[in-house]
């Protein structure tokens, strides 16, 4: 079972607010001298175990690794490895324990990785489980505020789309319920509502005022951070549900006219059809700076968990 001493990312409930803090402004400080940190991992392999396709996110752990001068071996469909013949989490970690030196995983079922973390002799990240989390998105995430809006602490912040489903949603509110966020407005359609549970966890352990609305308009114009998202197909069970909301948001130059002009517009990608592209241009819109953070702060969480200088 788990060795111990070994540091994992599989949820950001673990990690102290100092922590965190730490992760995101040693991302902020890579990302200003990326140069200074070039070959800190020379020598050192990063195993990427993806169980469910990704873009950006195995990219950008990918170039993490490659910008701090380590190497990358694994896989981005399960279909191609031992998985297909039946081998289980545990013993694939336990192998690739001795191939790697930090494994980075994404798998369909919620938990996998807590479970990988539990067999492993190296540390392993949480890529994303599910519908569950999204520990090192919800990092991403607050470098990007962090950067744009100077600090973590004291915002309004909008959450619109898919909020039943969306682990980078579920991950960036509770992490950011313990940074004095002032208010979070929730707004999506009746059926993909923010689940009952975490509504409670915000009412009750932390005291944070909430707001549900149907439309972006009616609260445009309180929001510090608009953080979209789009209708995730692929949580659907049958296709009638999906095509029935999936253009329930787009969001367009008419939408924000009244946001604040210090307002940040976010959204973890992929977009499908719920930010039109005219907003591209708007000074507001952040969410492919924060793609481009997602490497730097992955930079920063691989260097501490592989304890490099």
């Amino acid at each position: 079972m788990m060795k111990k001493n070994i540091k994992h990312l599989i949820n950001l409930n673990k990690y102290s607010n100092e922590e965190i803090l730490e992760l995101v402004k040693l991302g902020e400080k890579i990302y200003n001298s990326p140069k200074d940190y070039s070959d800190i991992c020379k020598g050192k392999i990063m195993a990427t175990l993806f169980y469910e396709p990704s873009t950006r996110t195995k990219f950008s752990f990918e170039s993490a690794m490659l910008r701090l001068g380590g190497n990358v071996l694994g896989f981005s469909d399960a279909n191609t490895s031992s998985v297909k013949k039946g081998e289980s989490v545990a013993d694939t970690i336990r192998c690739i324990s001795h191939y790697a030196d930090i494994a980075v995983m994404r798998h369909p079922k919620e938990g996998t990785p807590k479970l990988a973390s539990m067999y492993s002799e190296i540390p392993v990240i949480n890529a994303g489980d599910g519908g569950h989390l999204h520990p090192t998105q919800t990092l991403t995430d607050l470098l990007t505020i962090h950067k744009y809006k100077g600090s973590l602490e004291n915002h309004v912040i909008g959450l619109c789309g898919d909020l039943k489903n969306g682990r980078t949603v579920h991950s960036l509110i509770k992490t950011m319920a313990r940074f004095n966020t002032k208010k979070f407005v929730l707004i999506s359609p009746e059926e993909l509502t923010l689940p009952e549970s975490l509504k409670r966890y915000l009412k009750d352990s932390c005291d944070i005022e909430i707001e549900e609305v149907r439309y972006i308009e009616q609260v445009i114009d309180q929001l510090d951070i608009l953080y979209m998202t789009r209708i995730q197909k692929e949580r659907f069970f049958n296709e009638e549900d999906y095509l029935k909301l999936k253009n329930s948001y787009i969001l367009n130059n008419e939408k924000i006219e009244n946001g604040k002009d210090d307002m940040i517009i976010m959204h973890p990608l992929p977009r499908v059809n719920e930010i039109s592209y005219e907003v591209d241009a708007d000074k507001r819109a952040h969410y492919f700076d924060q793609a481009k953070m997602g490497v730097y702060v992955r930079m920063a969480l691989i260097t501490k968990l592989l304890e490099v200088e």
